[in-house]
């Protein structure tokens, strides 16, 4: 896949005489005086910038779930993304002497595999330079073949299950932490600061959840803690009783759930309503605002993880979510500064390929070296941060407070 640039040439003055001339019946005197007016400028004004039908058209790519259960995360992605973009746009870009105009190209893969590979395909033949998502770890997955197939860049904002980048694809990154980081120090907490004995683990059979169960399950089996009892559930779940009667018999001192908020929360809460008094950790998926809408008072009994840096410990952060809630008129709910930054990374290989084609873009991304709003963003010879980052949180009045920071 090549991308040209477009030749095009304003002339604005042969323009207004075509019209004049060559257009003798169908306006008379009246377009030659609109076609005279057009070209009346000082000879010492500056050049205009190429209006936007003469600017070349370049393409970047964001999937994430647009609809359904995860549709407000999703949508949260895209807002990021966006926001970059937009700011990007009224600065200007021009690469290798030519005005760029960049359009956000954005697809819903419903938080489903089968609809992800589908958008992922539409994005390649839409012939887009580089592409943002996907937000999940079980749609980034098999997505990331066909990106790879296409020789296009796929900066992943949240995908944190670390086969991704396991896979010998030259094309995938990511710009947050794995679960080979996030599942250890919410394991951590749980024997250091909880002092746990025995621990539940529920997870939600997909991708994200179960491998960043597993991710804790070996961490703690490696501190000696037992690990009294494994369950799973699914990923719509709304019931969770038979689990949960289970897990008040046998008395943990923590309950680690891998999953998303929308199951997260009702979780929590039935729990609570159960009379269990584990603590309850969780990763990123869990660690929303929205959570503790889901999970009520019982929101209070949630420790979660995040697999980056806090907005709140952003240098710019609050400068970001003030420009975000002004121009979205919502709160950022978690990883909108990091598709934000993967819009940036994307441009800035843009320049310093000094190309907009998608092969010399993508061999840019892979030497990135930029300082962004999440942090300094390298990659290492997979497609991982070099240094990556969890931060820990709980809850108090329903709002998520940083317990924690940890790098790697």
């Amino acid at each position: 896949m090549r991308f040209k640039f477009a030749h095009a040439v304003s002339i604005a003055a042969a323009v207004a005489m075509a019209s004049a001339c060559g257009k003798k019946d169908e306006g008379g005197a009246s377009t030659a005086a609109s076609a005279a007016s057009a070209v009346a400028v000082p000879a010492a004004s500056a050049p205009a910038p190429a209006p936007a039908s003469e600017a070349t058209v370049v393409k970047i790519g964001h999937v994430a779930p647009l609809t359904g259960l995860q549709a407000h995360l999703g949508k949260d992605n895209e807002n990021g993304a966006r926001l970059a973009l937009e700011e990007i746009s009224a600065q200007g870009l021009t690469i290798d002497g030519h005005s760029i105009r960049l359009e956000l190209d954005g697809q819903d893969d419903a938080a489903d595999p089968r609809v992800g590979t589908e958008a992922a395909q539409k994005l390649v033949d839409d012939h887009v330079v580089a592409v943002i998502g996907h937000m999940n770890s079980g749609v980034s997955i098999p997505a990331s073949k066909i990106y790879s197939d296409a020789g296009i860049a796929q900066i992943s904002p949240s995908t944190t299950n670390p086969q991704y980048t396991k896979q010998g694809y030259k094309t995938t990154f990511r710009v947050v932490a794995t679960d080979a980081l996030q599942g250890p120090v919410l394991a951590s907490y749980a024997m250091k600061t909880l002092h746990a004995k025995k621990v539940v683990v529920v997870d939600d059979a997909s991708a994200y959840g179960r491998g960043l169960a597993d991710e804790f399950v070996k961490s703690v089996q490696a501190g000696g803690v037992k690990v009294a009892a494994r369950e799973a559930t699914t990923e719509k779940s709304r019931d969770f009783k038979a689990i949960l009667t289970k897990i008040r018999r046998i008395q943990p001192d923590v309950v680690m759930y891998g999953g998303m908020d929308v199951t997260g929360g009702p979780f929590a809460k039935e729990a609570a309503a159960l009379g269990i008094k584990a603590k309850i950790l969780a990763g990123d998926g869990v660690c929303t605002d929205k959570v503790a809408e889901l999970a009520g008072d019982a929101v209070q009994n949630i420790v979660c993880s995040e697999a980056g840096l806090a907005l709140s410990k952003m240098d710019k952060g609050a400068d970001f979510e003030k420009k975000y809630e002004a121009r979205f008129h919502s709160p950022v709910q978690i990883y909108a500064p990091f598709t934000y930054d993967a819009m940036y990374v994307i441009v800035d290989a843009m320049k310093r390929a000094n190309s907009i084609e998608a092969p010399k873009v993508l061999a840019a991304i892979a030497t990135t070296d930029y300082n962004g709003l999440t942090g300094h963003i390298a990659f290492d010879d997979k497609g991982d941060l070099k240094a990556g980052t969890i931060t820990l949180y709980d809850f108090k009045d329903k709002k998520k407070d940083v317990l924690d920071v940890v790098k790697q």
